[in-house]
């Protein structure tokens, strides 16, 4: 199943969680996730703007339920990494279903990551179309709360 299947941490820093976010646009988004990604995992801020940004122009990685998945491949990393981001208010990212989104799982890989790329966006994929975990992202009121919901997933799937 992957090494994240049982390491969260591995996949998501604690501080590459966000909650309640004061975030108005996909723009701003992803400048958010773009510094967030050079605090918790040293890569260059501009760097994960860009390549978000241009697989944006894709297609939305919107994918409905107001939830979000941006990703993209960069240079810099050693394993797939994660950020987490609880929107204070739901923006509009051009979704498949047209809804704003509020949730925001952004997934940087490196640049060779095939695979791994690919099972990490099935996992948090699943993880997010998890209605009931969903929910509960959405009523967590802090970092450590959501955190702690991704941890105890991963040990339960494990299991």
């Amino acid at each position: 199943m992957g090494f994240f299947m049982t390491e969260i941490g591995s996949l998501l820093a604690p501080g590459a969680v966000a909650v309640a976010a004061n975030i108005t646009s996909s723009k701003a988004l992803f400048q958010h996730l773009g510094q967030a990604a050079e605090r918790e995992y040293g890569l260059s801020a501009v760097d994960v703007i860009d390549r978000l940004t241009e697989r944006e122009r894709l297609g939305s990685t919107g994918f409905g339920g107001g939830v979000a998945i941006p990703h993209g491949k960069i240079d810099g990393l050693d394993h797939v990494v994660g950020l987490f981001v609880q929107l204070a208010q739901p923006v509009d990212v051009k979704a498949i279903d047209d809804l704003p989104v509020d949730l925001v799982f952004c997934l940087l890989s490196p640049p060779d990551a095939g695979s791994e790329h690919l099972k990490a966006l099935a996992q948090v994929s699943r993880w997010l179309r998890d209605r009931a975990f969903v929910a509960k992202l959405r009523g967590a009121g802090s970092a450590d709360a959501i955190y702690a919901l991704f941890a105890s997933t991963t040990t339960r799937d494990a299991a």
